[in-house]
């Protein structure tokens, strides 16, 4: 591995948040009260380390960012106030800029005018051309009833999901493809496809629970791991509403989307169950979203945890773009049930305006990101030690992940 020196690296961190790294005298405190670092992998020093010494490709090479759940409790315990949680979150954005080919991860964690007007220029001009649709078809709308589809056409709104969840597909997967490349190094083009198959489960269940996430023992760590979790399966219900039930089910001769949306066309909007099986999703979507988001706002706020101490602009971002779709999408049902349709069109633009900038947007290149490449890490590290351990030696995968040598 190289260990070419960057002199400029601190410097570079600056932009994404980093302020008192320099502070840290290696004194390795951080690391001994860390409940998930260990010897062979002793964040948060290490790290802090190759950030003083201008690392840049150890970094780029690293797993130990996203073994970090920053609960804080370095931070707390640093004699020098140098902030090592700190210093893991900013690598992660760092590493999240480095692993998009795009550049745009980079332009919105270093400017925070860049990010707005991304996502306000995406968002005017998703609104501006469901308002010339419906203009267009003004005397095709249903003013009688809520019918959303006899102002957009189904068909028209399942093309334009597919379109976007094609395009953040797209961009999320090349970005992880590029991140395997750089946490395996050489190991990339050794290590067999079927080790990955059968780690699979593992990174579901990683994906799914956030299960590392409360291995951090710090008092009221729990309350934050529930909040994390609501927040990721809140936010995945509505990419299940929108991928799945609305255009993967078609395919399969099942669209529930339409059904409801016959219903409401005929004028029966309130004969339809609250117990419906895309209503329950939604609510759940609504409920988790906005308690893990208020959760985390409040603290933000508050600023008592240390984790919440420093707020960058991309975490506003992401709290505010969610709690606006959660807050409109619940509107939009409520004027599907009271029959309201000019509220219903209005703000089912208003969500529209919110939703795909924060998937096109947010997903691959921001703060929603982390949700992808730390799963996706723990799993790497995993199939590597499987590795090491089968076709060179045990003493080697204990140094890669000694929870998982054999």
């Amino acid at each position: 591995m190289s260990n070419r020196v960057d002199p400029n690296l601190i410097r570079e961190l600056q932009e994404y948040g980093l302020k008192d790294a320099s502070k840290c005298y290696n004194c390795g405190n951080c690391t001994a009260i860390c409940d998930l670092s260990t010897p062979e992998n002793p964040f948060p020093r290490k790290m802090v380390r190759y950030v003083q010494l201008g690392q840049k490709e150890k970094i780029l090479k690293s797993p130990e960012p996203w073994l970090c759940y920053y609960c804080g409790d370095c931070s707390v315990r640093c004699p020098r106030e140098a902030d090592p949680g700190e210093t893991m979150m900013v690598l992660r954005r760092y590493l999240t800029s480095l692993y998009d080919w795009t550049g745009f991860s980079k332009r919105f964690y270093t400017s925070e005018k860049f990010e707005t007007m991304a996502v306000g220029a995406i968002g005017a001009f998703v609104g501006l051309g469901m308002i010339i649709w419906a203009i267009a078809n003004w005397s095709m709308i249903n003013w009688q009833h809520a019918d959303v589809s006899s102002v957009w056409s189904t068909e028209g709104i399942e093309i334009a999901d597919l379109v976007m969840a094609g395009i953040l597909s797209f961009f999320l997967l090349t970005n992880l493809y590029r991140c395997v490349k750089l946490v395996l190094g050489d190991y990339f083009k050794k290590i067999p496809l079927k080790m990955y198959y059968d780690e699979m489960k593992y990174l579901l269940v990683q994906f799914a629970t956030q299960k590392q996430f409360d291995g951090c023992k710090t008092k009221g760590n729990r309350a934050r791991w529930i909040a994390h979790l609501a927040i990721m399966t809140g936010y995945a219900s509505v990419f299940l509403l929108v991928v799945v039930f609305v255009n993967g089910l078609p395919f399969m001769g099942i669209n529930f989307l339409k059904f409801q949306r016959g219903w409401e066309s005929m004028g029966h909007v309130r004969e339809i169950s609250i117990f419906n099986p895309l209503r329950l999703i939604g609510y759940y979507s609504f409920f988790a979203l906005m308690y893990g988001t208020s959760y985390v706002i409040w603290s933000r706020l508050k600023k008592t945890q240390p984790q919440f101490k420093n707020s960058h602009g991309t975490d506003w971002m992401f709290l505010i773009l969610l709690q606006a779709t959660a807050v409109t999408g619940i509107l939009i049902n409520l004027g599907h049930i009271f029959d309201l349709p000019f509220l219903t069109y209005a703000i089912y633009v208003i969500h529209m305006m919110v939703a795909i900038p924060m998937l096109v947007l947010e997903v691959p290149f921001a703060k929603w990101a982390h949700l992808a490449y730390r799963p996706v890490v723990l799993m790497l590290m995993k199939v590597k030690a499987r590795y090491i351990a089968e076709n060179e030696n045990a003493e080697g995968a204990a140094e890669l992940a000694p929870e998982v040598a054999v």
